[in-house]
């Protein structure tokens, strides 16, 4: 191990070079924008523009409702699958793995076909049903991450024990499952929780051709009319992507184990 120990800070620096060179190049291209000296010119105009602001909150909002319905589907799902049904698990993973296989703009696609003016539930025909059909679609493309996280989580408690021992107090399927399960397996659920929220805020194709105001197309329009301006924002989504990751990290770290509730 020490002979190896060389080789694999060598390996890292390597690998933290190939990442961060071109990062600090695009952060050096953002200063840029006088042509006198380095400035923050395009952080205080893309800060500024009240786009940037609106789509960022868009993205967030719906980040935040991704998460809510993703932790209340996946949850109860894989608590009943590893109690109840231990023989529907391989079907579960492999339905959860499907929107790693199949690409975006294909399930939009399909979105768009299936929830259309013209179909029984039509809603694509305002712009709430439009939210809806985005939020839920989210939902689906996070629910590899989310449902990974919960089931590690769920792995690294005694569930069956601490079922038993709710149920024998008269706790009933829900209680147990969010006062008990939940607690346990908190800074999992929050782990699945950070990378939907990453995934929300930098997704370009189901927010693009549903014509939504998200975070993402305004990257890429910002990119194809301004010049300092997306790297200043291809900072920005680097940084709330790592914060996000960041946070994962921590709470994994540092957060106490809460006791379950049997009472």
């Amino acid at each position: 191990m020490r002979r190896g120990k060389p080789w694999a800070w060598i390996i890292f620096g390597l690998g933290v070079v190939y990442f961060m060179i071109p990062l600090i190049a695009t952060f050096i291209f953002s200063l840029r924008m006088r042509r006198d000296g380095l400035s923050f010119d395009a952080y205080l105009s893309v800060f500024g523009d009240a786009r940037f602001q609106s789509t960022l909150t868009y993205s967030v909002v719906v980040g935040i409702l991704a998460i809510i319905v993703g932790v209340a589907i996946v949850i109860p799902a894989a608590y009943v699958v590893r109690l109840r049904l231990p023989w529907l698990r391989q079907t579960l993973e492999f339905i959860t793995l499907l929107p790693l296989i199949i690409p975006p703009i294909v399930l939009v696609f399909g979105y768009l076909r299936m929830y259309n003016t013209s179909s029984l539930i039509p809603l694509t025909s305002s712009a709430f049903g439009t939210d809806i059909l985005l939020t839920c679609a989210y939902v689906v493309l996070a629910l590899p991450y989310m449902y990974r996280s919960v089931d590690t989580g769920l792995r690294s408690i005694d569930a069956h024990v601490l079922s038993e021992a709710a149920t024998s107090l008269g706790a009933g399927p829900v209680r147990i499952i969010y006062e008990i399960i939940v607690p346990n397996i908190f800074v999992a659920v929050i782990s699945g929780a950070f990378l939907t929220f990453a995934i929300v805020i930098g997704e370009f194709t189901m927010a693009s051709l549903l014509s939504r105001p998200a975070f993402g197309p305004y990257l890429q329009l910002t990119g194809t009319n301004k010049a300092y301006e997306p790297s200043a924002l291809a900072v920005i989504s680097f940084i709330i992507t790592w914060g996000a990751m960041g946070m994962i990290q921590l709470l994994t770290r540092f957060a106490p184990r809460t006791a379950a509730r049997t009472d």
